[in-house]
């Protein structure tokens, strides 16, 4: 985040109140600008990420993996440090390879000054002029060339519960800030606080490519459960629904979880140079007319999340069928689905081909629609769209169905996750039954990473990364579905 501190400008992850966490469980394995770059052949195919195979293993510092380089003032030399001056070695190394060559003016200088810091300590001592008694964050000071780091709370804290790879995506993204003061693409005066963080994503999501590449001699990054959880804490970090006049007063925009998980996509399937592009041209762009704010002058964080009850499924039922415009659309049951003769039972919602039937456990679906977030439920966000984003799924399948197209594959599943994104924009404009909210694709991509059955097929065959997961999912939030069913025949 961007916040005046006085003079100084500093950019921080806000970790505050991330306390009381999640033990989060991820499932897995056991428009074109969204994803230029790359080829785009190689970008859609079910078992690769960004253009790279997906892969399940070991993440986090390699065995063999060298000293810090690095040193930094105040710190307790404790493996909390240790890991933050690995990570800052090895994001040097990348930027000292990549810097040059592309957009970026100037030549790459390290950071010159590194703080660790203990938030729990009292007195705390003073950071670009602020006191760190209590200040659970990473961040980067723009005046005074400093990047610090919280080894108290901020970061054991995200070692817990995203892994080591969470902690160096955090730091990656703060020296992301250091490159753009470097290369001169912000004005701290007069360039808006998403597009800076937006960019700092999406250089992190350079980095983390390199690294899943095996180019790192530090690190390792599976494409699968490792990207898993370093997306689950981008979702974490996203900004609090908020009404439009809170988000006036604040002015400190850092972006939804779909803002902040996509600038990372462009950088882990691009370059930096894409990177450096992004401006609020290309946010308004991919952003398009998806809800923003929460209605009301005073936001409530449950606002928009509506009780999952036969009614509202019926009319999800009639939006999905304005939208797609079936010849035979399917019907729906509430009930038990192991009946069906040619496809097996996805609950807590089921498509069987035989009947054109969708089939809903409703207990199961209410369970999977009840409003959670990490700070109070200890769960990774889910809301109402958890639930309508699965029903969608099924009903994206009877659709491609009608159409002559396979629904039992990996293509189906990649097919499935884009129409679903397709029908979620629709639901963005009026004149439906159902109308999404403000953080109702926040919920659409927490649950593609916790349950993942939005991109799956008929038999609940996941695609086997979160990543593309998300990826199939955004681009049809940007595209119609001739492109899905072109992209995913």
């Amino acid at each position: 985040m961007n916040v005046d501190v006085g003079r100084r400008m500093v950019a921080r992850v806000c970790w505050g109140a991330f306390l009381a966490v999640c033990a989060i469980t991820l499932a897995g394995c056991s428009s074109d600008p969204v994803v230029a770059g790359r080829a785009t052949s190689m970008l859609f195919v079910p078992d690769r990420v960004g253009g790279l195979q997906v892969t399940e293993g070991p993440s986090g510092t390699r065995p063999d993996a060298p000293a810090p380089r690095r040193q930094a003032e105040n710190t307790d030399g404790g493996q909390i440090d240790n890991l933050a001056l690995l990570a800052v070695d090895d994001i040097e190394d990348f930027w000292s390879q990549n810097y040059s060559g592309g957009s970026l003016r100037g030549s790459f200088t390290p950071i010159r000054r590194l703080v660790s810091y203990n938030s729990d300590q009292s007195p705390g001592i003073e950071i670009c002029g602020e006191d760190t008694e209590g200040l659970t964050n990473a961040f980067y000071c723009f005046n005074d060339d400093v990047m610090a780091w919280d080894r108290g709370v901020a970061i054991p804290v995200a070692a817990q519960y995203f892994g080591q790879m969470g902690v160096v995506g955090v730091m990656a993204h703060e020296y992301g800030h250091a490159v753009q003061h470097q290369a001169g693409l912000i004005d701290t005066r007069s360039t808006p606080v998403l597009v800076a963080e937006q960019q700092a994503d999406c250089f992190a999501g350079v980095y983390l490519r390199w690294v899943a590449a095996g180019n790192s001699p530090r690190f390792a990054l599976s494409t699968g459960d490792g990207l898993n959880h370093v997306l689950a804490g981008i979702i974490y970090i996203r900004d609090p629904l908020m009404t439009q006049l809170d988000a006036a007063l604040t002015g400190n925009e850092h972006g939804s979880a779909l803002d902040r998980v996509s600038a990372f996509q462009i950088g882990f399937s691009g370059n930096v140079d894409q990177c450096a592009a992004i401006d609020m041209d290309d946010i308004k762009k991919r952003r398009g007319d998806l809800p923003k704010f929460l209605d009301g002058v005073v936001a409530d964080p449950s606002a928009g999340n509506d009780e999952i009850t036969e009614d509202l499924l019926t009319d999800v039922m009639d939006s999905l069928g304005q939208i797609f415009a079936p010849a035979d659309p399917p019907s729906l049951t509430i009930g038990d689905a192991s009946g069906c003769p040619d496809a097996q039972p996805t609950p807590p919602a089921s498509y069987c081909p035989a009947t054109n039937t969708i089939v809903v456990d409703m207990p199961g679906l209410q369970a999977l629609g009840e409003t959670k977030t990490e700070n109070e439920e200890q769960e990774l966000l889910q809301g109402d769209n958890s639930a309508i984003s699965v029903l969608t799924s099924r009903y994206a399948l009877a659709v491609a169905r009608e159409k002559g197209h396979a629904i039992d594959n990996p293509v189906a599943a990649m097919r499935t996750a884009c129409l679903t994104g397709v029908a979620q924009a629709a639901m963005a404009e009026p004149g439906l039954p159902v109308r999404l909210s403000a953080g109702d694709t926040d919920e659409a991509i927490s649950g593609l990473l916790t349950n993942g059955l939005a991109a799956s097929d008929v038999n609940g065959a996941l695609l086997p990364a979160g990543f593309t997961r998300i990826l199939g999912y955004r681009s049809g939030l940007q595209g119609d579905d001739a492109q899905c069913y072109q992209r995913f025949p």
